[in-house]
C-alpha cells in the first residue's frame, strides 16, 4: 500500500466518524427549533424544504473540481471549515432564520463535496478496493449513529438549551477532520488542464437541466422509473413537516427519545439490512426491487401513528424507516449505472440529483400547508397512501418490462 493511498484510506475514514457528532445534532435541529425556540410550522417546512432542494446549488460547488485534480482536496477542506463556521454562533444568536440559514449552508455544501471525494479515491485508491472503503464508511458513520444519541439525548434533556454549546463543539470536533485531509497528496494520472476560454454565464446553469431533460425524452424506461421514484419519494417527504408537530404536540417525545428513534433505531435497521438489499440488488429487475423497500414507508406510517398508544411503536416504526432508506439509496445510487448499461452513467445520476431538488420545491410545502388545514396524523397516513401507489405502480412497471422481454425472447 502506498502513502497515497495509506492517507486517504486515513482521512475518508476519520472523516467518516469525526463528522458523526455534528451529524446527530443536525438532524435533530427542526426538532430543536420547534421544541426550544417555538418556531411556526412554515419555519419546520422551511427546514424540511431545504435539504432536499439545496441539491440543485450543490453541483454548481461540485463542479469547480471537474477536471482540475488540483482542486479537490482544497474543495474538500474549504467546504467543510464554510459549512461548520456558523454552528460556532449559535450560542450568541437568537433568530430561527439564522438556524434555518446554517442548516441549508451545512447540506449544500456537504452534498457538493461528494464528487471531489470521489475522485479523490478514484485516484488514490485501486478499484477493486472501493467497495470495501465504501462499506467501511458506511460500517462506521451509521454505528456512530447508534451510540451517539444516547449522550447527546440525554444532555439535550438534562441541561437547558444544552445544544447551543453542543453544536460548537461537535463542530469542533468534525473541523479535525482537516487535519488528515490536508496530508492527502493526489496521484495524478494527467497533468491539469489548461484553463479553457470563457464562456456564457448562463450556459453553465442550464446545461444540466437540458442534458437531463433530452435523456428523460430520448429514454422512456427511465422515465418511467423517475416517475415512480418521484410517487414514492413524495410519499416521505410530504409527511417529515407534520413529524416534528406530532412528536413534540401530540407524543411529547424527549429528546432522549427522539435520538433513539430517528438515529439508533433507524440507523439498527439500515445496518442490518444493507447486506440483504445488496444481494437482493443483482437478483431482480431494477422496477421490482425499487418497489420494495418503499413499501417498508407504509408500515412506517402505521407505525408511527401507533406511537400514540405505545412508545415502543415509535422505535419499531424508525427501525422500518432505516429498512426503506437502505434500499431506497441502494436503487437511488446504482439506478444509473443500471439504465446506462455501456453508457456513461454520470448523465442518469445528475437526473437522479435534480429530481430530488424538484420534488423539494414542491411536496414539504404542500405537506406543511396540509398540516395546517388537516393536522399532522393526516398528513402522515397521506404519506403512507403514496407510498402504498409507488409500491403498485412500479410493480405494474416491473411487469410491463418482463412481457417485453418474453416477446423480445419469443420473436
Amino acid at each position: 500500500m502506498t502513502d497515497s493511498e495509506r492517507q486517504t484510506r486515513s482521512a475518508y475514514l476519520w472523516t467518516q466518524l469525526l463528522n458523526t457528532p455534528i451529524w446527530v445534532l443536525f438532524n435533530l435541529l427542526q426538532f430543536i427549533i420547534y421544541k426550544d425556540l417555538h418556531a411556526t410550522p412554515l419555519q419546520i417546512t422551511l427546514v424540511v424544504t431545504l435539504k432536499p432542494l439545496v441539491s440543485l446549488l450543490s453541483i454548481y460547488w461540485g463542479a469547480t473540481v471537474d477536471k482540475r485534480p488540483d482542486r479537490l482536496v482544497s474543495n474538500v477542506v474549504w467546504a467543510r471549515i464554510l459549512c461548520l463556521i456558523p454552528f460556532f454562533f449559535f450560542p450568541l444568536v437568537d433568530n430561527i432564520w439564522f438556524f434555518i440559514a446554517s442548516f441549508g449552508f451545512y447540506m449544500m455544501l456537504a452534498r457538493g463535496t461528494v464528487p471531489a471525494w470521489m475522485e479523490i479515491l478514484n485516484l488514490n485508491i485501486p478499484r477493486d478496493s472501493h467497495a470495501k472503503l465504501f462499506a467501511t464508511g458506511a460500517f462506521i458513520s451509521h454505528c456512530g449513529n447508534c451510540l451517539f444519541p444516547f449522550a447527546i439525548g440525554w444532555l439535550l434533556d438534562s441541561y437547558f438549551q444544552s445544544w447551543r454549546w453542543l453544536f460548537p463543539l461537535t463542530a469542533l470536533v468534525s473541523l479535525c477532520s482537516i487535519l488528515l485531509q490536508l496530508r492527502i497528496s493526489i496521484a495524478l494520472k494527467k497533468s491539469v488542464p489548461p484553463v479553457e476560454s470563457e464562456t456564457p454565464f448562463f450556459q453553465p446553469l442550464i446545461a444540466p437541466w437540458s442534458r437531463a431533460w433530452q435523456l428523460i425524452r430520448q429514454r422512456p424506461d427511465f422515465a418511467k422509473f423517475q416517475w415512480g421514484f418521484m410517487l414514492g419519494g413524495a410519499g416521505m417527504m410530504i409527511a417529515h413537516p407534520a413529524l416534528p408537530l406530532f412528536f413534540v404536540d401530540i407524543l411529547q417525545l424527549s429528546y432522549t427519545e427522539m435520538s433513539l428513534a430517528l438515529q439508533t433505531c433507524k440507523g439498527i435497521g439500515f445496518i442490518v439490512t444493507t447486506p440483504l438489499w445488496g444481494r437482493l440488488f443483482n437478483k431482480t429487475n431494477i422496477f421490482h426491487f425499487s418497489s420494495l423497500p418503499i413499501l417498508w414507508t407504509c408500515i412506517f406510517s402505521v407505525c408511527i401513528l401507533m406511537a400514540q398508544f405505545h412508545i415502543v411503536w415509535l422505535f419499531i416504526a424508525y427501525f422500518c424507516y432505516g429498512i426503506t432508506q437502505s434500499g431506497s439509496e441502494l436503487s437511488w445510487n446504482l439506478s444509473g449505472a443500471i439504465f446506462a448499461s455501456n453508457e456513461g452513467s454520470a448523465a442518469f445520476s445528475n437526473v437522479n440529483v435534480l429530481t430530488v431538488g424538484i420534488r423539494g420545491c414542491v411536496i414539504p410545502p404542500l405537506g406543511g400547508i396540509l398540516c395546517l388545514a388537516i393536522g399532522a396524523p393526516f398528513v402522515i397516513v397521506t404519506g403512507g397512501v403514496l407510498c402504498l401507489l409507488c409500491n403498485r405502480y412500479l410493480a405494474y412497471q416491473n411487469l410491463q418490462a418482463l412481457r417485453t422481454c418474453d416477446e423480445q425472447y419469443s420473436g
